[in-house]
């Protein structure tokens, strides 16, 4: 009878201990009230150099400083709210023959798994896998992405209108534009083939 109780204990110790690894995961929300995330490119042709953001970040990311390698989600981008440097080169950037913003409204990456992850004073580098979306085409990617995992910091960030968590990735790659049907070959020596992209968001996981 002692054994029994203790294997039952022992089960119901397992049980609880694997719920609380489940439940450790936290969703992020990246659409940021304060519209302070946003995402910036750079296209540094011979002749010209374009630059510019976009504001419209949103998404969800799943999260578990436990078991960062278990990351999942997806980050959105509005593509109508790319800016460039002047009216005119934003026209022709969200027009039917770049990126056709009004027929492909988004650009997203969707995870699909981690590497090469290493451990850092305030959360994890990986790099990350995933489907990049941009113009309706889907390329596989894998970019560098650095994870920081703020416990507690959201009341900072949002001057004490909520309190929970803040998660921040990191991340610079580059895009080819002909892999996405943006004008293959054309107008190189003013727009470069290269899309250097950036971002810095944060995502917030309020108490419950």
């Amino acid at each position: 009878m002692h054994n029994t109780k203790v294997l039952l204990l022992a089960g119901a110790s397992l049980i609880a201990g694997s719920f609380s690894l489940q439940a450790a995961a936290k969703d992020f929300d990246f659409q940021d009230p304060k519209g302070i995330n946003n995402v910036s490119f750079l296209l540094d042709a011979p002749l010209e150099s374009i630059s510019g953001n976009a504001k419209g970040v949103s998404g969800t990311v799943s999260f578990d400083p436990k078991n960062p390698d278990t990351v999942s989600g997806t980050i959105t981008i509005q593509a109508s709210t790319l800016t460039a440097t002047n009216n005119k080169l934003q026209e022709h950037m969200l027009g039917d023959g770049w990126l056709d913003a009004a027929s492909h409204p988004e650009i997203t990456f969707a995870t699909k798994s981690l590497s090469k992850v290493e451990a850092s004073k305030d959360g994890f580098t990986a790099h990350v896998t995933g489907d990049f979306t941009l113009k309706g085409i889907t390329k596989e990617l894998t970019v560098p992405v650095t994870f920081t995992y703020l416990p507690d910091m959201l009341g900072k960030r949002s001057n004490g209108a909520m309190e929970g968590d803040l998660l921040v990735l990191r991340s610079t790659f580059t895009i080819n534009r002909s892999d996405f049907g943006i004008k293959p070959g054309q107008n190189t020596e003013k727009v470069a083939e290269a899309i250097e992209l950036r971002l810095a968001i944060a995502g917030a996981a309020p108490d419950a």
